[in-house]
């Protein structure tokens, strides 16, 4: 279950970074939400895709080493 949802999650977390950094780089003073809110938006999906990233290499290194392959 785990590897389902870091394999479905990962890209959906970088796009969504990638969506609100835009965002925030084409907002202007006074736009609503402020460029400070994309930010912090941006850089916790950033956080989150880098969690999903390092779970998913946990979850496969260790099928990898149940399994026995290198």
């Amino acid at each position: 279950m785990r590897l389902l949802l870091a394999a479905v999650f990962l890209p959906l977390f970088l796009a969504a970074a990638s969506f609100f950094g835009v965002w925030a780089g084409r907002s202007s003073p006074g736009d609503s939400p402020d460029r400070g809110l994309l930010i912090v938006l941006a850089v916790a999906c950033a956080v989150l895709a880098l969690t999903a990233a390092v779970d998913l290499w946990v979850v496969v290194r260790r099928l990898r080493r149940e399994r026995g392959s290198p």
